[in-house]
């Protein structure tokens, strides 16, 4: 019997390096388990909670559990929590007297990150509205488009961007919209249509809880939010968040590792996804405190993180970039930031940040504002967007066969009409089931575009899954990393460039500090050819000679920029991500631009474009 019992506790004591011996990562992937099945269990029993506990409950609850402790941090003012429910209090009873806002309507911010974004978000909260957060860079024809797609009711706008709105008043008014600007007091007003919502009458309402009953029709399917893809393709498309996914996407900071004493650091806009649901309400899910921030400085970042002992921050598409590429200071490293919670992170940028900037754990995730699906690199693999997991294959995901020819973007079938997965190692299209567990609430008063998203029997006659338009590899080691977006892969010569790769490697070129890669039409060709919009670092010239010889040895030949366009600038979205669309529109015809144009002659390298050589291109006496 001793020796049985001794026989078990040997093995019990060599498990844990059997398991390692098998799996390196077990540690990790234990623990990342556990977590998610013990928020997963925590969701469940919000979902079956009677009343509904939405993310305003939790809110409330972090009032009573911790009223005094700081909740934003803003320039030189704080709150505490506290202090934000009672605004909170105060705008909701103003809004609902003075701008008869109620249970059911539809409230547009137009407004940028600051104190009374979050007052009013939680506001209309209280009196059971959804919130449209608009971007507070669109103008005309887009905010028209965003403002009108969900059907709302009144607008709230900063005094500060009174101009776009007056721009489309004529419409807001025939559409019968109730306009108010925020902060501005009564006699400054003389706008037809244009109400103010003063300072003033905020302060003299109550600041007294608002009863629950105000809220009462709120369920977990309703929509919280409206919130906006960022257009890089088109005009925007306004993502139904639920209250469901609202508290699904705020669990990303709990996922992580984030505790309630940390300081997250948000400068991202608060119109969007990671501004929003992954910093600010993820914040609330977690009751830590926020430092916000109007907008990204790359000169003041570090700065502030040291001023208010930031220990998380959070990045998205070339934020990291922009930080390796400020100059090197002293105190780089002198910080506690210990947690770095974002997307689109490069390899190359991610080992060059922890170099700079010391022992920070990088998390990088992966998902969609509108998606039923996504990642997380929990283990820290750099480069990696996450690892597969036996929760992932619960969820029934999946990487197929497609096309990449942007006019289709189908998928392939094989002989019985069914989708085809691709084997570990090579790149496919993410594919993930839509169930109740994982559902698709598409876009609003968009049929159409949240029709395109859904790819009907994939596997089998009659399921239903979310086509994310992306495009990702899963590695022998289960790692996932992400390839390129399949309106971005283009097709030339036969063969599939991925605009990503491309990037990558021109960033290489000693003078090149950032590039947008993209495939333009060629008359009398199938396909798209490669070019590339670059921005030069400072103080350099385009070394046209270094350019060919990298492009040579590190890209095929169907794959290399036949045109690259310099500019002083690159445009990109509110959250940093490269605009590609009119940049294609108007192609390698250099009257359409007053940028320096250069064309990959075969014999020569990259020599300037000439007028003459673009109708040489186009008529076909130039062959590509």
């Amino acid at each position: 019997m001793y020796v049985l019992l001794y026989t078990i506790l040997a093995g019990l004591a060599i498990l844990p390096l059997f398991l390692y011996l098998r799996n390196p990562y077990f540690t990790q992937e234990l623990r990342y388990t556990v977590t998610c099945i013990l928020l997963g269990l925590r969701i469940n029993r919000i979902k079956r909670s009677k009343p509904f506990y939405s993310m305003l409950d939790c809110f409330l609850d972090k009032v009573k559990k911790h009223p005094n402790k700081q909740f934003i941090v803003f320039e030189k003012s704080s709150y505490t929590y506290r202090d934000v429910d009672k605004q909170s209090n105060k705008l909701a009873r103003a809004l609902s007297q003075h701008a008869s806002v109620k249970e059911g309507d539809t409230v547009a911010l137009f407004m940028g990150n600051e104190p009374m974004y979050v007052f009013i978000w939680l506001a209309l909260a209280k009196l059971g509205c959804t919130a449209a957060l608009l971007n507070y860079n669109i103008r005309s024809k887009s905010l028209l488009h965003c403002f009108t797609c969900c059907g709302t009711n009144v607008l709230l706008a900063a005094s500060e961007l009174r101009g776009a709105v007056e721009e489309v008043l004529p419409t807001l008014r025939e559409q019968s919209v109730r306009v108010f600007v925020l902060g501005e007091e009564e006699e400054k007003c003389v706008t037809e249509g244009v109400n103010t919502l003063s300072s003033s009458r905020i302060q003299q309402a109550s600041d007294q809880p608002l009863d629950a009953q105000l809220r009462s029709k709120v369920t977990l399917k309703s929509p919280a939010l409206y919130i906006y893809t960022s257009g890089t393709t088109g005009l925007p498309k306004a993502a139904v968040i639920t209250q469901e996914r609202l508290y699904m996407a705020s669990s990303m900071q709990a996922i992580s590792g984030v505790a309630s004493d940390d300081v997250i650091y948000i400068y991202l806009p608060l119109y969007h996804t990671a501004g929003f649901m992954m910093g600010l309400t993820g914040a609330i899910e977690r009751g830590n405190t926020v430092v916000l921030r109007r907008k990204f400085s790359a000169s003041n970042f570090w700065d502030d993180c040291r001023k208010h002992k930031v220990t998380v921050i959070q990045y998205i598409g070339e934020i990291m970039r922009y930080l390796c590429n400020s100059p090197k200071k002293d105190n780089d490293r002198h910080h506690k930031v210990r947690l770095a919670l974002g997307n689109g992170l490069r390899a190359d940028t991610w080992s060059e940040f922890l170099q700079r900037f010391g022992d920070i754990r990088v998390c990088e995730c992966y998902g969609a504002t509108e998606g039923n699906v996504g990642f997380i690199n929990y283990i820290g693999k750099v480069g990696a967007i996450g690892k597969e997991h036996f929760l992932h294959k619960v969820r029934l995901l999946a990487l197929i066969k497609c096309s990449y020819d942007t006019e289709r973007e189908e998928p392939v079938k094989d002989s019985r009409g069914f989708c085809i997965k691709v084997p570990k190692g090579e790149t496919g299209l993410l594919v993930a089931k839509i169930t109740a567990q994982a559902p698709f609430s598409g876009y609003a008063n968009n049929q159409q575009q949240t029709d395109r998203k859904k790819l009907r029997d994939v596997f089998v006659k009659g399921d239903l899954y979310f086509n994310s338009g992306d495009l990702l590899r899963i590695d022998h080691e289960g790692f996932v990393y992400f390839m390129d977006r399949i309106g971005d892969t283009f097709r030339w010569k036969g063969e599939n460039v991925a605009t990503t790769e491309v990037t990558e490697h021109l960033i290489m070129v000693e003078c090149i500090e950032e590039a947008n890669v993209y495939g333009v039409k060629i008359p009398g060709h199938e396909g798209r050819v490669g070019m590339a919009t670059i921005k030069l670092k400072d103080d350099m010239e385009f070394d046209s000679k270094a350019t060919l010889e990298h492009v040579k040895t590190s890209l095929p030949s169907y794959a290399r920029p036949r045109f690259i366009r310099i500019q002083n600038s690159l445009a990109v979205t509110g959250t940093f991500k490269h605009m590609k669309v009119k940049l294609a529109e108007e192609g390698f015809n250099p009257a359409m631009m007053q940028d320096r144009l250069y064309y990959l002659e075969d014999s020569k390298g990259y020599i300037p474009m000439t007028q003459e050589m673009y109708h040489s291109i186009s008529d076909g006496k130039i062959h590509l």
